[in-house]
């Protein structure tokens, strides 16, 4: 088969485009031909090197965690889908950014997704779920999302707004209005959240969920009453812990994918999808991601 993939940790010169073994689903897994895959930071972090010693990997390497596309071969012990099923899913922090790929945790792909949308529907929602499943009920209650315009960010507003949340969304001068078409009351980040917050809320914000690792964690505990309890982040573990704020982190688990495919069948979740890139183009796509500013979610066609 065709994948991306590293021989040594570095810059985006490293990646390359090749042919490699095709992989085979292991208990509880499968395997599916891939029709798109989600790029993350994640996978330009690990590709990096920069994250080696908290995620190891062994080289060479195929970036990717999250697909879409059509099971072909199924291992043991898995029931519930069959070859032929379109599905959207993850694997492990590598191995996606291929023609084919193993994941081991997966729930059928909404039919009103495109396959680049249900490509951005794996890691980022799954992430956005896990931070703000740990502030509790959203209903009726006020939620400042900070970096509500990436991947993550922009599915919890949509997420968060589908269960009954009325949402602040920080972001740059330019995606305030991408924010305000995913149901967010937007504002800017930086200097001045506080007031800015204050004003958009006059009732107070009761929760506060921080995807971009800003800096921001200790205004944001500040913003919602001093309590670190009602804060959450999937971005900044070093001041989360300094301040006793919830740390999550995304998990392969068939159940959130399940819901999050449910809110797509319902009409209330849409991958937002900023751009796509050929396969062969693979190195265009990790560096459009790392340079920090993307709407949404960045896909590889394979």
């Amino acid at each position: 088969m065709r994948a991306a993939r590293y021989h040594e940790f570095g810059d985006v010169e490293t990646l390359v485009v090749e042919e490699v073994p095709d992989p085979h689903p292991g208990a509880g897994e499968i395997r599916v031909r891939v029709a798109a895959a989600g790029v993350n930071p994640i996978d330009w972090k690990v590709r990096s090197g920069a994250a080696r010693e908290r995620i190891p990997v062994d080289l060479p390497a195929i970036p990717g965690r999250d697909a879409t596309g059509v099971v072909d071969e199924i291992g043991a012990g898995v029931d519930g889908v069959s070859v032929g099923d379109r599905v959207f899913g993850l694997g492990g922090v590598t191995g996606a950014t291929a023609e084919l790929a193993v994941l081991s945790a997966w729930a059928p792909a909404p039919t009103a997704w495109s396959d680049e949308e249900a490509a951005g529907a794996g890691l980022a929602p799954v992430t956005a779920m896990s931070g703000l499943t740990v502030l509790g009920p959203l209903e009726g209650r006020t939620l400042l999302v900070e970096g509500a315009s990436g991947g993550v960010g922009s599915a919890a507003v949509e997420i968060a707004v589908a269960q009954g949340a009325t949402v602040i969304g920080t972001a740059g001068e330019r995606n305030q209005e991408f924010l305000a078409s995913l149901g967010a009351i937007p504002t800017t980040y930086g200097p001045g959240l506080a007031e800015r917050v204050a004003t958009l809320a006059p009732g107070g914000v009761d929760l506060a969920f921080d995807t971009a690792a800003s800096g921001s964690l200790a205004d944001l505990v500040a913003i919602v009453g001093g309590d670190p309890a009602r804060v959450s982040t999937v971005a900044d573990h070093a001041n989360a812990e300094r301040l006793g704020v919830h740390v999550a982190n995304a998990r392969n688990d068939p159940a959130l994918l399940a819901d999050v495919g449910e809110l797509g069948r319902r009409g209330r979740y849409t991958p937002r999808i900023e751009r796509t890139y050929p396969l062969e183009q693979i190195r265009e796509a990790h560096a459009h991601s790392e340079s920090g500013h993307t709407r949404g979610k960045i896909v590889v066609l394979i």
